[in-house]
């Protein structure tokens, strides 16, 4: 008896279940929106609109499907779009204005950094190594002496150059002495006038004797400095440097000094952009060890590398405390002027239906897609030419709508607009 009243109850069950699966449809997938949809009663009975179905919708059991048919071939935006021209309400988007300003140019160098000159001091005369001033690594300034060699005879030579001068200088007064007596007594007739071209001629050797002596004094003296080897340029000192008591030859090097301050950054200029570049342009160099210093474009070549078809650069950059160093990779960035574009973030950023980057902005109700470059990616967003001047560009919603389509819009609580300079 238990048994039969359970069986009863779940005949019952499975016939409610029947009754109510019957009032719907059965969908099946894979032919689009709106198609695919038969009524379950429709397949029961084997017709559309059978007696069953007609007595379960005049009940009004019968669920009825009969939304507006849908084209599977639009995208979301071209059916809110259709839905939207029948009367629903407008597709609602959030817009921020942008004006434009003056956009940066900026063109990226990778190069490294160069000592400006490699200076080798050395011995303009011969002699024996007597000192050495200066070590490996020691900063320099101009006029700091390097080396000293023996003076050897060459402080005699100076002395026997300086009686020379005076013994000269001697014969030339005795000699302006005759000139003048005999022009006195040529005067006064006491002298016949055939007197005057000896003490003349007397008088211009001893001009010449002492312009010679000058001459041998002023080649002893500098005979005398060139055993003071000092420095021309302020720098570094570096290999090689000479030994006391070696031998210096004319021309031998008795110190290498490297010029740091000011350094040199060295790049190449791609010819996309040489149009741009010139000398006097304001850059900031950024080494591999974390300076960050600015500097000036000093030289660009006229003739591109021939393996890279780029152009070779310099920038001159200061370094008085010598923190940068020769030959450290470096990146540089070369401001080329300025030109108007708008800085966006990133998240306005779309594509249309062929791939185009761009922005959608709205203009008088009105979705309008522009496309757009990106000039440059900062922290603060992206700099972008190809908007106008004042743009009320779509920050939510932006992938919901199209060209063309008429929106709600309405600005965000903060304003994002960038006065033009």
């Amino acid at each position: 008896m238990r048994a039969l009243f359970s069986y009863g109850l779940a005949v019952v069950i499975l016939l409610l279940a029947g009754g109510w699966l019957a009032t719907g449809t059965l969908v099946q997938g894979g032919q689009g929106p709106g198609n695919g949809e038969t009524p379950i009663i429709a397949m029961i009975e084997g017709e559309d609109h059978g007696p069953i179905a007609t007595t379960l919708a005049d009940a009004g059991v019968l669920a009825e499907h009969n939304g507006p048919e849908v084209d599977p071939a639009l995208t979301i935006a071209q059916r809110n779009e259709a839905t939207t021209g029948s009367g629903a309400p407008l597709q609602s988007v959030r817009t921020q204005r942008f004006t434009a300003a003056a956009m940066p140019i900026e063109v990226p160098l990778r190069g490294r950094t160069q000592a400006k000159a490699t200076v080798t001091a050395v011995a303009e005369t011969s002699g024996a190594v007597d000192v050495v001033h200066v070590t490996k690594g020691q900063r320099v300034e101009v006029g700091d002496p390097l080396c000293t060699l023996d003076q050897g005879t060459r402080v005699a030579a100076v002395a026997q150059a300086e009686a020379g001068l005076a013994q000269a200088e001697a014969a030339l007064a005795q000699a302006q002495l005759n000139f003048d007596t005999n022009v006195d007594l040529r005067d006064r007739g006491l002298a016949a006038a055939n007197t005057a071209n000896a003490v003349e001629v007397a008088l211009a050797q001893a001009k010449a004797g002492v312009s010679q002596a000058k001459a041998g004094l002023d080649n002893a003296e500098a005979e005398l400095e060139r055993t003071e080897i000092v420095a021309k340029v302020a720098g570094l000192v570096q290999d090689p440097v000479a030994v006391a008591g070696s031998m210096l030859n004319a021309g031998a090097p008795c110190a290498t000094i490297v010029q740091l301050n000011p350094i040199v950054f060295t790049g190449m200029v791609p010819e996309a952009h040489i149009g741009l570049a010139k000398t006097g342009l304001e850059a900031t160099i950024t080494t591999v060890t974390g300076h960050s210093v600015s500097g000036q474009v000093t030289y660009v070549s006229a003739v591109a590398d021939n393996a890279t078809r780029a152009f070779p650069a310099e920038i001159e950059i200061a370094n008085d405390d010598f923190t940068i160093r020769d030959g450290v990779t470096a990146e540089a960035i070369v401001n080329i002027g300025t030109a108007p574009g708008h800085l966006l973030p990133q998240s306005v950023l779309t594509l249309d239906d062929e791939g185009v980057l761009g922005v959608r902005t709205v203009e008088d109700g009105v979705v309008a897609f522009y496309p757009i470059t990106i000039v440059s990616d900062t922290r603060e967003g992206v700099w972008v030419t190809g908007l106008p001047l004042v743009s009320d560009v779509i920050t939510v919603g932006q992938e919901n709508v199209n060209s063309g389509q008429a929106v709600e819009a309405s600005p965000t609580d903060q304003s994002a607009e960038t006065a033009a300079s």
